[in-house]
């Protein structure tokens, strides 16, 4: 089932398009006519293409990875930045920086910095240096949370980069295709569809246009979030069930050795006791005996002998 409809995008005025001598040629499967001298962009294409990149980006969100949102347009840049808010995605709606995605690194040093210098001013450091130290950091740092506030919390490269006008970003366009990453975009009839990997034909410069495809996505990245929470839930609850099946098992397992070695100890037991001879008391008694059955008296021992008669 679509997330939106036919007539909503109708109504936000999706299918409005440039001028006729401004069109890029390669637009021309998703043009339905042309009215006034202004192409007429096909909604039921854009329905299509809209839910394709809507399943996308689920999974997407389903996988736990991040999708970067880039508008700098000024029709699209509140937008974005309320959107953002809702499922906690990085964006960039300033100007994009040279560099952003094919020189991360450097990037992510920025963003430290500018961690660093937010540090300093809450824990007092920032108090101790001079009026005109204090002065260059803190234009320093408004500088970078101007420009990279909004990716400060991304600490890896995307998996995907949503675009707004691939003319007006097309540097963002460009770096993603160097690293391979996917693109998704609002492609208006002045632009080519086939520079992105999922493009949405639709009017990029209408406010409503903008707002009823974004949030589109963004209820779709909701759904794929939402759809991992529940897959990790139930894989905790079936760990714990594993976890009180081995319990059990266990205790079966050590209730059947003590059995084993309870039995095992009543069965040397009883070979002990039929292995015994016979009347092994009376031996020992005769054993006391002195030699040709006479006994030693227990006070004198041997009997004395008689003197011998002096001569």
């Amino acid at each position: 089932m679509p997330r939106t409809s036919f007539e909503n995008l109708l109504e936000a005025g999706a299918h409005f398009g440039h001028l006729k001598r401004k069109w890029n040629p390669n637009i021309a499967p998703y043009v339905f006519g042309e009215k006034n001298g202004i192409h007429i962009i096909d909604l039921n294409k854009t329905l299509i293409k809209l839910e394709e990149a809507s399943n996308a980006m689920k999974q997407i969100a389903k996988s736990g990875r991040t999708i970067l949102f880039v508008a700098t347009k000024k029709q699209a840049k509140k937008i974005i930045s309320d959107a953002l808010k809702e499922v906690n995605m990085p964006g960039v709606t300033e100007r994009w920086t040279g560099g952003m995605l094919t020189n991360f690194a450097t990037i992510r040093r920025s963003v430290r910095k500018m961690s660093d210098m937010n540090k300093m001013a809450t824990d007092g450091t920032l108090d101790t240096l001079s009026k005109k130290e204090k002065l260059q950091l803190s234009r320093q740092r408004a500088k970078l949370e101007h420009q990279l506030g909004s990716i400060a919390n991304m600490t890896r490269l995307p998996a995907a980069i949503f675009v707004v006008d691939i003319s007006k970003e097309h540097i963002a366009i460009a770096e993603a295709h160097k690293l391979n990453i996917p693109t998704f975009a609002i492609v208006d009839t002045n632009s080519d569809p086939n520079r992105v990997d999922f493009a949405i034909p639709a009017n990029d410069d209408s406010s409503t246009s903008i707002k009823i495809i974004v949030d589109t996505l963004v209820s779709a990245i909701k759904e794929g979030m939402e759809e991992r929470k529940e897959a990790q839930l139930s894989n905790k609850q079936n760990d714990k069930k594993d976890e009180a099946v081995m319990d059990e098992r266990e205790k079966e397992v050590i209730q059947e050795t003590s059995s084993d070695e309870e039995a095992s100890a009543e069965e040397s037991e009883s070979e002990e006791v039929e292995t015994e001879i016979p009347g092994d008391h009376e031996d020992r008694g005769e054993k006391s005996k002195g030699p040709k059955g006479n006994n030693f008296k227990k006070s004198g021992g041997a009997p004395k002998r008689s003197p011998r008669p002096n001569r």
